[in-house]
């Protein structure tokens, strides 16, 4: 067999590791082979590929130094960091990020920890994720050699980025894009990247929409956003791609402004009907806002695409069972589980829908499960929902040993603390339950739970002062809570009284 084919057999057939080893070996024998090299560029590029719409994550420079804002007080409903509270019949209940946006139903990339406000909150915030053308056989193919530069060291680097002939290269469209993707990915190497996509976007005379594409990659790595909704913005005039469509709604949500993502994402609806991408970036964007009504519609309208979509289905089911229909979400978690997800996260959620849904054998089974396959990372929750159902049986024994379970685990589990603050106010240790309520409000300041029974605590001991105060507190975060303002009107009488 033609070892040229049989390296193109191995990466046809995603064997990426042999494909490279082969390529290898044929350039030891000629390392001038261009399409030898250009194949090996593409295995290696595969080998480490991942779809970057998805694993962009803020880091704390970006969230406390961001200058791309226009208004540092947006308009509710226009801005992500101003997002009203959720309207619903049970909302008060969900679990919330520092940001006061609700937990989603799946974990994404800026959906579990927020926006914190200060460098402390900042630090302290929980962790809770091509083709090649087609090339004839060595009897038939032309072999073109290349340069010096492709040369390669046995103890070095593939290619020696420094030494790379980058105008000649971007010259070669047959080359350029795949020694692209190999810097971009593979090397990780963004300054080199650019240089190459504007040489190349030159030589094709600005009618490449793909370069176009790079480019505003590239700028957006760079955090130059409105450079890259310029590019971005060229290649959809030139051409309309979902990708472009995609990256330009991106751009516009890191600058804030997830009215005009809504917009970009809604024009190219028209143009790509039943996108399941478009219209899950859609449903983020209004589960971000808080409009939960919305999202669930577009997540509905994802579903009637891709049946198998999970994170539509767990959206949906999240939204259910916080809306109290537990045994609607009991549905979508099924679905979940049938279609072969084995994780604890599912078993926990199982096991809370299948306890509110009053099936208390199949809630044991299944946060059995749950802990068995537990990790440090997410095993100190499934204690502290065992916890809450003791609870709610009535165990505050059990209910005391789970939440001091999930304390050993995480010891920065502030809802633990907040339910041990209650437990021992039950038992009569007002001093403790005290501790407790100031350590969960330290640990999550965007909780109202630990501050309104830190104020509670107070009003009950005759701390008004301190009462007044901690609600205040308790409303800020929360205005809508009922029960906090009631005991805010209460503390006022009582001062009044005095």
């Amino acid at each position: 067999m033609d070892p040229l084919f049989k390296a193109l057999s191995y990466f046809r057939r995603r064997k990426f590791e042999l494909c490279a080893d082969q390529c290898t070996e044929l350039l030891e024998k000629n390392p001038f082979d261009q399409a030898v090299w250009c194949l090996k560029m593409s295995s290696l590029t595969e080998q480490v590929y991942v779809d970057d719409l998805e694993t962009d994550e803020e880091g704390i420079a970006e969230m406390l130094m961001d200058e791309n804002s226009i208004a540092q007080i947006a308009r509710p409903g226009t801005s992500l960091k101003t997002s009203g509270r959720p309207q619903g019949t049970s909302q008060s209940v969900r679990p919330v990020t520092q940001s006061g946006r609700p937990l989603t139903g799946v974990l994404r990339p800026g959906s579990h920890t927020g926006r914190p406000g200060t460098v402390e909150q900042a630090v302290r915030t929980p962790r809770t994720s091509r083709t090649a053308r087609p090339v004839t056989s060595s009897s038939g193919r032309y072999v073109r050699l290349g340069t010096a530069s492709m040369l390669s060291q046995p103890d070095g680097p593939f290619i020696n980025l420094p030494r790379l002939n980058i105008s000649k290269y971007s010259a070669n469209p047959s080359l350029a894009k795949a020694l692209f993707e190999y810097i971009y990915y593979h090397e990780n190497d963004a300054r080199h990247a650019l240089d190459l996509a504007a040489q190349a976007t030159q030589a094709c005379q600005y009618q490449d929409w793909w370069w176009k594409l790079q480019l505003g990659k590239c700028y957006y790595r760079f955090g130059m956003y409105r450079d890259a909704e310029r590019q971005f913005k060229s290649a959809v005039r030139q051409q309309e791609n979902v990708d472009s469509y995609l990256w330009l709604g991106k751009v516009y949500i890191r600058l804030d402004q997830p009215l005009a993502a809504l917009d970009v994402y809604k024009h190219s609806l028209e143009n790509f009907p039943g996108e399941t991408c478009l219209l899950t970036s859609i449903a983020r964007i209004y589960e971000a806002l808080n409009d939960m009504n919305l999202a669930v519609k577009y997540y509905k309208d994802v579903l009637q695409y891709d049946a198998i979509n999970v994170e539509a289905i767990a959206c949906i089911a999240t939204h259910h069972f916080y809306s109290d229909q537990p045994e609607l979400a009991l549905r979508f978690y099924r679905r979940l589980l049938l279609m072969g997800i084995y994780n604890t996260e599912l078993y926990n959620n199982l096991g809370l829908c299948c306890f509110y849904a009053q099936q208390y054998d199949m809630a044991l089974t299944c946060f059995e499960r749950a802990v068995s396959l537990g990790t440090d990372d997410n095993l100190a929750d499934v204690w502290y929902n065992i916890g809450h159902i003791a609870v709610g049986i009535g165990d505050k024994n059990l209910a005391s040993q789970c939440f001091k379970l999930a304390l050993v685990i995480n010891n920065d589990h502030a809802e633990s603390y907040n339910n041990l603050g209650v437990i021992e106010i039950a038992k009569g240790n007002i001093d403790q339950a005290r501790a407790y309520f100031q350590a969960a409000a330290n640990l999550a300041p965007h909780l109202f739970e630990p501050f309104y029974n830190h104020a509670l605590l107070a009003e009950q001991t005759g701390d008004l002062q301190t009462s007044y105060l901690v609600v205040q507190k308790a409303l800020d975060i929360f205005p809508e809570n009922m029960d906090s303002q009631e005991l805010l009107n209460k503390v006022k009488k009582l001062f009044a009284a005095l």
